[in-house]
């Protein structure tokens, strides 16, 4: 472990600072799942007290949504050495079972789930847009493969808008889920240099998942990897298509929250292009924990091995909706989306950005 990550751990092994602000740590109530566990843990790895394969499943029971560094006041980062301890892991081949099998899905099929080809409905969609454009539509592994209505969806919106732009019927992988399984082995460099290189082929990329958004616009550039083509969140063309017309909004009769990803609002400093969207078709309040301080709400590939606990995760979010008086979440998240969506309860609509421009 790096001199940096160890002083990181010796420092955040006596601290509480962030427990409250740790979401899977605040659903499931276990100190297990807060960064000072992880780091109690990994000091005794470092004192050779313990193995790292003996600690390394509460590796994987983090988020690496921020929400822990963004608050400690001292400049502390767990995140550091949580993605330094996944990487000494894969290096000395002591991964759990369950991460391992989804890291040889993503090399051998380009994401963790392991699936070769969209739905049939999907495909038909894409196709439609085969024809090289000046913009691309890149949806993203957790769109194309777990939440297809999304793809479709965001898809219409840019119809809808008279967008002239392409998808790739072979999409590449951005390398986000190999960055966060493993962190910085090679194979994740080459995903994300493939990728650029695919997406170099067009004058501007719009992305539609926030998690790719994060790795095109602040890992590749940190990591070396040359992308040329100008890179657009999904949220922030939505938002610029409103204010010039192109789309015509309509007042939806709801009161909706938005769910900040921790990939735009905290990473990517963008809070408010979403919320010009939210605002333009409902009246729009806020919960507790949101712009920066957003609290995540789950995810996709954190649900192929702790699914109870991103119910757990959902839930609190949608309680938090439900105190700040709205009855509709909004999120511009595929995996938050998916994972509010999965919650049982009848009190808060769960809507994408792009179901509620289309009125769906």
């Amino acid at each position: 472990m790096t001199e940096s990550s160890k002083k990181n751990v010796d420092s955040c092994r006596f601290c509480w600072m962030c427990r409250h602000i740790c979401p899977i740590g605040k659903a499931t109530g276990q100190e297990r799942n807060n960064a000072r566990a992880r780091a109690l843990g990994l000091s005794l790895v470092n004192r050779n007290a313990l193995g790292l394969a003996e600690v390394i499943d509460n590796l994987y029971e983090c988020a690496c949504c921020g929400a822990c560094t963004k608050e400690c006041v001292t400049g502390w980062d767990p995140m550091l050495f949580t993605r330094q301890a996944r990487l000494d892991a894969a290096m000395e081949g002591v991964l759990p079972e369950y991460i391992g099998r989804l890291v040889d899905n993503c090399l051998e099929t380009g994401n963790a789930y392991g699936i070769t080809e969209p739905e049939d409905f999907v495909q038909m969609e894409i196709q439609k847009h085969e024809k090289q454009e000046e913009i691309l539509l890149f949806l993203g592994v957790d769109a194309r493969y777990r939440a297809p209505l999304a793809a479709v969806n965001a898809i219409r919106v840019l119809e809808t808008a008279k967008v002239s732009f392409t998808v790739l019927e072979k999409e590449p992988a951005s390398g986000w889920q190999l960055e966060y399984l493993v962190s910085a082995v090679k194979e994740t460099k080459e995903q994300m240099t493939a990728c650029a290189k695919e997406l170099n082929r067009f004058q501007r990329v719009v992305v539609f998942d926030p998690q790719d958004a994060r790795i095109c616009k602040r890992e590749y550039p940190e990591w070396g990897v040359e992308l040329t083509a100008e890179v657009v969140t999904f949220t922030a063309f939505v938002a610029k298509l409103l204010k010039t017309g192109a789309l015509c909004p309509q007042n939806r009769n709801l009161t909706a929250v938005y769910q900040d990803p921790f990939q735009l609002a905290r990473e990517l400093d963008e809070t408010q292009p979403a919320r010009e969207v939210i605002s333009a078709y409902a009246a729009r309040r806020e919960m507790l924990c949101h712009g920066k301080d957003t609290m995540w709400a789950g995810n996709l590939l954190m649900r192929e091995w702790m699914p109870e606990v991103m119910l757990l995760v959902a839930a609190d979010r949608i309680e938090q909706a439900e105190r700040a008086g709205a009855d509709a979440i909004v999120t511009a998240s595929v995996s938050e989306y998916a994972s509010l969506k999965a919650v049982k309860q009848d009190k808060i609509r769960i809507l994408s950005l792009e179901e509620l421009i289309l009125g769906e």
